[in-house]
């Protein structure tokens, strides 16, 4: 440690050449992850699911790595999701999972994004948007609600499955029907029965619609029900492509598929710096409601990250840990909206070290890891929750690995 004993170390350079946090996101990963993805749903296909900024890790760029290793195509949640795809020059067919206000038909048409319709009022403000942009085609993919409760028109509610079948039968040619699909709720558990029903009550709602919209029967249009779990875990659900979010990113959707995600390598870790680092007695308390007291004489390194970057408050009274010089850290005291603190105990360390929060860093045992599976489960949440809730201000750092 830089500076006499009880005396805190500083940045001398002000810190203007390095970064205080940072995600770096691995493009290799993710193209390895997509070609196993591909690999166990063939001869279904695969098509990347980037919203969020690409579950936190950068939808542009994501997007173009998955494309390049074999994806057929990209979802996304919203309009203005897809548009920034297109505006960054991605060409490929991209979904809208949900329908969205209807005021933005205008854009869907405009950046030539595929639509997802459940309600007549949609269909009717979709080909309107089309006519007066003199736009004829516009592919949709029909929802149905097979128990998920999300969105999407009712499995059993055959009067408005067949309105809405039969309102895009009525704009032809303005409006295309290109595909008919559904969510899965619990594939993430195998043995849950749950999914089998909602793949009998898909079919039939499949088959229902055929009869308005002549040319969707089976192997006419695109079907797609699974998700990365489902992909994963139920071969009867990978019907024309598989819409894979979480294990394009290495991270396992849920503990009931853990082991079939062996093989998908996490792409993003999160990373930070030293920017602090002095001596604290024993008795004493630290950070916001002085929660945690020292029980001897340690060292404690100020990491500039915190709840604003995507940090939980709450992950030190959680068990949180980070990486330093090899070795796991405990974060001490509430996480704070900029900075967190960690019990570095009486080994060296110094400002500008490496904190190394989601990821893998090498130490004299060999390489540590923690993942965001890791925080999640200390967390009570899921996978998800933890990348996507890494901030903007947190810059990516893309890099392919050799």
């Amino acid at each position: 440690m830089d500076g006499a004993p009880g005396e805190p170390t500083r940045r001398s350079d002000g810190g203007s050449s390095l970064p205080r946090a940072w995600a770096e996101v691995d493009l290799t990963a993710i193209a390895h992850n997509v070609e196993r993805l591909r690999s166990v749903v063939a001869p279904s296909g695969v098509w990347a699911v980037v919203k969020a900024n690409g579950y936190g890790h950068g939808a542009v760029e994501v997007a173009q790595a998955a494309l390049r290793a074999g994806a057929q195509g990209l979802c996304v949640a919203l309009v203005e999701e897809g548009a920034e795809l297109r505006d960054a020059g991605v060409d490929a067919p991209i979904l809208v999972l949900t329908e969205p206000p209807t005021h933005a038909a205008d854009d869907l048409t405009r950046y030539r994004l595929m639509a997802t319709v459940y309600t007549t009022r949609f269909v009717d403000a979709l080909a309107d948007a089309a006519r007066a942009r003199r736009v004829d085609g516009v592919p949709v993919h029909l929802q149905v609600d097979t128990g998920m409760q999300r969105v999407g028109v009712p499995f059993d509610d055959v009067a408005e499955l067949r309105a809405v079948a039969a309102g895009v039968a009525r704009h032809h040619p303005v409006l295309v029907p290109v595909g008919v699909f559904t969510h899965l709720a619990v594939a993430d558990d195998p043995d849950d029965e749950f999914t089998a029903l909602q793949l009998s009550r898909f079919d039939d709602a499949h088959d229902l619609v055929a009869t308005v919209l002549p040319g969707t029967g089976p192997g006419r249009t695109l079907t797609h029900v699974a998700n990365s779990a489902g992909g994963l875990a139920h071969p009867a659900s990978r019907r024309s492509f598989v819409r894979a979010g979480i294990a394009v990113y290495g991270i396992s959707p849920g503990h009931g598929v853990d082991h079939l995600c062996d093989d998908l390598r996490p792409a993003l870790s999160l990373r930070a710096r030293v920017s602090y680092v002095k001596r604290v007695a024993a008795g004493s308390r630290i950070s916001y409601g002085l929660r945690h007291r020292f029980a001897r004489d340690t060292t404690v390194a100020t990491v500039p990250i915190g709840y604003a970057d995507g940090v939980p408050r709450r992950l030190w009274a959680q068990g949180g840990e980070v990486l330093i010089g090899g070795r796991r850290r405990r974060i001490v005291g509430v996480v704070t909206m900029d900075q967190l603190m960690v019990d570095c105990d009486d080994d060296p360390v110094s400002v500008d070290d490496e904190v190394v929060l989601i990821g893998e860093q090498d130490g004299p045992d060999g390489p540590q890891r923690i993942r965001a599976e890791d925080w999640a489960d200390q967390l009570g949440t899921i996978g998800y929750e933890i990348v996507c809730g890494i901030g903007r201000r947190v810059p990516r750092r893309y890099v392919v690995a050799s």
